[in-house]
């Protein structure tokens, strides 16, 4: 089973290409962006538009409430099961995404990592109430440096998780996840890269967050909270809806928070470049090469590879 990936930092243009190359291979496009599972996120995640999905079929958006639980694993096995449908019906599944865990995750499975004992998640849980996820993360860099670096100091569900593996298994997350890393891939593959100069990359941050804004984003955020959401959610603790909630709160202008919002994206995107430099396997694409991509998937398809190499 071949299938094509799309990755590369947020705002880089991955829908737009994907859009523009899908209907050339009869090809589907299946979602690999962790905030675009959750329903009701739309603007502030950037989602297809209800026209795009209507000119290409797509999978894995809106599978869960922002109150639901979504992780890696779970993407693995619903993954799993469309691009086996997929092949059924002899599409082509083009993965577009820029959260590097899920794309691992199909195309390697995931490391098995320790159980963890109620007494240990009750006790972390307890920590990252009393002292704050800022805490939870300075214990992190002490105890796993590399997991701590790519990790947001806010990103509360992966710095939880990060400490319950070491206290459980006395050793780090990363340890295991070193261990799993040369396993073999459970589909031929071509994974390309959409890199971006950094100066337009952030300039095209800017130009997004205002559009988002523009199409009512603000109004977004104060629906999920009319709603019943929970500010504290994992959901609505991504960049944008946090800042947005803070602002909706009194805590900050508008401006303030925009500000935020433009500078935690360009830190996340940076946390992107530096995932994806490491990818084994992965194709880089410049802006002046996107125009090659149907050439390099047509050889793809004809090749007997395993999966293209730099």
């Amino acid at each position: 089973m071949k299938l094509v990936i799309i990755a590369g930092p947020t705002a880089a243009g991955k829908t737009a290409t994907a859009l523009s190359v899908a209907g050339d291979f009869d090809a589907e496009i299946v979602n690999a962006d962790s905030m675009q599972v959750y329903r009701g996120l739309d603007i502030g995640t950037a989602k297809p538009t209800s026209a795009e999905r209507k000119e290409i079929p797509h999978h894995l958006l809106d599978v869960v409430e922002p109150d639901e639980e979504y992780h890696a694993g779970r993407f693995q096995e619903d993954a799993d099961a469309v691009v086996m449908e997929m092949q059924r019906r002899q599409k082509l599944p083009l993965v577009v995404g820029g959260t590097g865990l899920y794309i691992k995750s199909l195309l390697y499975g995931l490391c098995e990592m320790p159980p963890i004992p109620a007494e240990i998640r009750l006790r972390v849980q307890a920590e990252l109430e009393e002292e704050g996820v800022e805490s939870l993360h300075r214990q992190l860099e002490r105890l796993d440096p590399p997991v701590a670096a790519r990790l947001a100091s806010r990103d509360r569900a992966r710095i939880v998780r990060a400490l319950e593996v070491y206290r459980a298994a006395g050793r780090s997350i990363s340890s295991f996840q070193e261990q799993h890393r040369f396993s073999q891939p459970k589909y031929s593959f071509l994974y390309l890269y959409l890199a971006c100069e950094r100066t337009k990359l952030y300039r095209r941050i800017a130009d997004r967050v205002q559009q988002m804004l523009d199409r009512g984003f603000l109004d977004e955020v104060r629906g999920l909270l009319d709603r019943g959401f929970s500010p504290e959610l994992k959901s609505l603790q991504s960049i944008g809806y946090r800042q947005l909630i803070r602002h909706l709160a009194g805590e900050l202008s508008l401006d303030e928070a925009v500000e935020l919002i433009v500078r935690d994206t360009r830190r996340y995107a940076k946390r992107q470049e530096t995932w994806f430099s490491k990818v084994p396997g992965i194709k880089i694409v410049r802006e002046n090469e996107r125009g090659r991509i149907p050439q390099l998937i047509e050889s793809f398809l004809q090749s007997q590879d395993c999966h293209c190499r730099r």
